[in-house]
């Protein structure tokens, strides 16, 4: 019976050491403390009761102290709970120092919760980035199209990356600068002979400002003539112009053939009364019946003659003197 509770009791302790391993992180706090970096193990039980990674904590901090930075627990404790990257915090803090760069801790985080990588802000610090920007269309007062390509280094700002616009910004504003000047030229030609007036102006309208990043240099790297926008513009205006000029003289036409139509209609109701007065003229005896027969007769008269005219003119042109036998 003893033998049982003996083995009993090493099962029991046996099972209790290996859960203790298992929940304490030994292996870090042996590191922690070869590297002289003294963290107890009541802090990294903590660690795993806040469900805090104690790997993410402690590698981090051993980095830093053997870089001869001054960071707490606690400091990357909190940082981790809030969200952020504290390995890349440090890694950016140790790149700072050995740059000259000052940032400190608070910034360095501030940065990282705002969703920027604060690392690659510090290397973009050190060595200045360059961004192309895409051809972009601007038209001189001659009307000729420039389609301008620009190269523009910056350098990030960290005093102004948490806040400050992006590299998207930066893009816009040299668009505008490069659409501004080439559109205050008075001709292409004297963008493409000296294009360095455009990196001028528009390094000179201070672009940078609010944004994340300051503007080292901007360089045109390709100009190329484009499209002839005033002539075609002036084209377009000429056909406006026509169809403008076309549709107000079929108005006139219509107006016209309106006006015909009711000057015919009076005619034709003025025909009508015809009838009428010489009726109230033979009712009145202002007209006999002779004058009446006499008109009749002028009015055959002259309705043969004109029928006789229009024969004649058709006979003479089908059996005139010029035969095409």
């Amino acid at each position: 019976m003893s033998n049982i509770v003996v083995i009993t009791l090493i099962g029991i302790l046996g099972l209790l050491i290996v859960l203790f391993f298992i929940f304490v992180p030994i292996g870090l706090w042996i590191s922690s403390l070869a590297a002289n970096v003294k963290i107890s193990i009541f802090n990294l039980i903590g660690m795993k009761l806040r469900r805090v990674v104690p790997s993410r904590i402690v590698l981090p901090l051993i980095k830093a102290r053997k870089a001869g930075m001054n960071l707490g627990v606690n400091q990357l404790e909190a940082h981790y709970l809030a969200g952020g990257n504290v390995d890349n915090v440090v890694n950016a803090l140790i790149a700072s120092e050995r740059a000259g760069i000052e940032l400190p801790f608070e910034k360095a985080a501030a940065i990282d919760l705002a969703g920027r990588d604060v690392l690659e802000a510090v290397k973009m610090s050190v060595n200045p980035k360059v961004i192309e920007t895409t051809n972009v269309s601007a038209v001189a007062k001659d009307g000729i199209e420039l389609l301008v390509k620009a190269r523009v280094t910056v350098r990030a700002d960290l005093e102004r990356l948490v806040g400050g616009a992006g590299e998207a910004t930066i893009l816009a504003r040299i668009g505008e600068g490069i659409v501004t000047t080439v559109g205050s030229a008075q001709s292409h030609k004297e963008v493409l002979e000296n294009p360095d007036d455009i990196s001028k102006r528009v390094l000179s309208k201070g672009l940078d400002s609010g944004t994340a990043f300051e503007i080292l240099s901007i360089d045109i790297a390709d100009i190329d003539v484009g499209r002839n926008i005033g002539a075609q513009l002036q084209s377009l205006q000429a056909e406006a112009d026509k169809n403008i000029a076309q549709a107000k003289a079929e108005e006139r036409r219509a107006m016209a053939v309106a006006k015909e139509q009711e000057m015919r209609a009076y005619v034709v109701e003025a025909e009508a009364e015809v009838p009428k007065a010489l009726a109230y003229a033979l009712r009145e005896g202002k007209m006999g019946v002779m004058d009446y027969y006499e008109l009749q007769n002028l009015k055959a008269d002259t309705d043969m003659r004109s029928s006789i005219s229009g024969t004649g003119s058709i006979d003479a042109d089908l059996t005139g003197d010029g035969r095409n036998d």
